[in-house]
This record gives C-alpha cells, structure tokens and sequence, in this order.
C-alpha cells in the first residue's frame, strides 16, 4: 500500500497548479482532492518512502544478515576440512607421479581450477578418468575420506552468493538508515503535523542504529575471511576472489561424486558378470557326457585330461 502511495504522489508541476487554484475544492475531480490532502503533509513523498524502509528494514537485515553468515560458513567449513585437504594432497601427488622425471614433477602444489581437469585426462581405451583414478585409489586406502563432501553443508548455497551484491544490500541499508536522519531533522520545522511522526522515528532510529553497525561489521569480517580462503588455496583474492573459489570446488565435489557413483557402478557390473560366468561354467560341469554305447558316461572325469 506504502509502493503504491509513492506512486500516486503529485508531482512538483502538479503541486505547483494545485497550490495556486482559488476555486472551490469542492469541484475539483477526487484525483486532485486527493493531492490537495497529501499536500498538507511537508515532504510527503519523502515520508512515504522513509515508511516503506521502516517496513522493511528487519526483513532486509535478516536476509542480509543470513547471507553474509552463509559465505562465513562456507569459507569455516573449507579451511577446516581435513577430509578435503588430504584429498588435495592426493591430487598433487598424483601430479608430480605422472610428470615424474619432468621439471613439472616435484610440484609442491597447483592452481585451484586444475583440479576440474582431472576429468578430462583419460586412460587410453578407455573410460577411466583421473577423477575415476582418485576415486578408486581413495576407496582402497581411505575410504572415510569419500563422504568429505558432508563437511561442506554451506558451499552450494554460499556459491549462488555475490559478495558485490552483499556490498550493495548492505550499503542500501546504511544510506537508507542516513535519508531516515535526514527526515528526522528536517521535520523539525514542519510544526504539529509531523509530531508523531517525529517521535516515531526517533524510536526507529535508536532502535536500528545497532542493528546497522552490526551488519557492517560481519560484512567486513566476511570479507576478511572470503580474501583470506582465496589465499588459503594459494590464490590472489583480487584474480581468483571467493565466488570462483566456491564454484571451483562445488563443481569439483560434483564431478567427484558422479566418478564415485560411477566406479561402483562398474564394480556392480563386473561382480554380475564374474557370477553370471561363474554359474556357466558350473552348468557345464554338471552336463552328463554320453559313452560311445549312447549312455551317460557317470565315470569321474580326470582333471588330468
């Protein structure tokens, strides 16, 4: 209803006719009725508008809030997960074996997107990819490290993030809260009319300025630890900044999962065919070989023939 008042407002070319007419109100059309009521009001538009941000302001806070504790948790869960640093040392190791003999060999760590490119070196003939590879090699000796991706319960959500974004909700805060300081004193000189509505503000404001440092400051503390998950990964916040990082290794957990899946696929099927050749051959064992006489020979057979 506030929205929708804004945009109903007089412009100051209408106010500017309304204010001259002499004439009975009376016969004026309910539209220009209408703005001669907001007119009373001073700064009417700018009073709406200060409204629809009291409307919002906890609601806009909270998600903003929300957000910027998504990417912080993100960023805690990524720096403190043994599981994936250890599934990173595998991938360098895995590096340096196969450029083995090569300047590249004793690499002591690689750019964060290369690990995205182990689905694309594959083994000749073959389906098998290095993420395969790594997958089947942490199955055999450390399995517990295969569900890591449990330990990043906020990646998906945080990387649908944009710190700029962030920045720019938090700063509609911050100046929305300052047009709300500019009203309070304005009104001061309005007299009588704005009484209550001086009051109220005051409220809001003393209320809310807490509310507005606060977030400010978690924006800033996110940052702080958005740059250093960059460098954490041995990367420069200002080329590689916390949204690739976090696209990197969503992308990265979801090719390793499909890899996973995929090898105990193929485990599943080569399982049922080792069976299924298995109880063919048993069938064969047990067929009855006929004597020359046309009856089953029922002699043992010797394994020595």
């Amino acid at each position: 209803m506030v929205e929708n008042l804004i945009k109903f407002c007089p412009t100051k070319e209408e106010m500017e006719l309304l204010k001259n007419y002499t004439g009975d109100k009376e016969g004026l059309g309910k539209c220009e009725q209408f703005f001669l009521e907001l007119m009373k009001v001073p700064r009417v538009e700018s009073k709406f508008r200060i409204f629809s941000f009291k409307i919002q302001f906890q609601s806009q806070i909270r998600d903003v809030r929300k957000n910027l504790q998504t990417v912080a948790s993100a960023c805690e869960e990524l720096r403190g997960s043994e599981k994936l640093k250890v599934i990173m040392k595998n991938i360098l190791l895995i590096g340096n074996t196969l450029n083995e003999g090569t300047p590249r060999g004793q690499a002591v760590g690689f750019r964060l997107d290369s690990i995205l490119k182990l689905v694309e070196t594959r083994a000749t003939s073959s389906r098998t990819t290095l993420m395969h590879f790594l997958c089947k090699s942490l199955a055999g000796k450390s399995p517990e490290l295969l569900d890591f991706h449990e330990d990043l319960g906020s990646l998906e959500a945080a990387s649908k993030l944009q710190l700029k974004a962030l920045a720019e909700e938090q700063q509609a805060v911050v100046k929305g809260l300052e047009k709300v300081e500019q009203e309070l004193t304005a009104s001061e000189s309005d007299g009588p009319v704005s009484e209550v509505f001086r009051k109220t503000l005051k409220e809001f404001l003393d209320a809310s300025g807490a509310d507005v440092r606060s977030l400010s400051a978690l924006y800033v503390e996110v940052g702080r630890s958005a740059d250093a998950l960059s460098l954490y990964f041995g990367e420069d916040p200002a080329k590689y900044p916390f949204e690739q990082v976090a696209s990197t290794l969503l992308t990265f957990v979801g090719l390793f999962r499909k890899a996973h899946e995929e090898n105990l696929k193929q485990i599943e099927a080569e399982r049922k065919k080792a069976l299924k050749e298995a109880e063919k051959e048993a069938s064969q064992d047990r067929t009855p070989v006929k004597s020359k006489d046309g009856g089953a020979d029922r002699s043992p057979r010797s394994p020595f023939k």
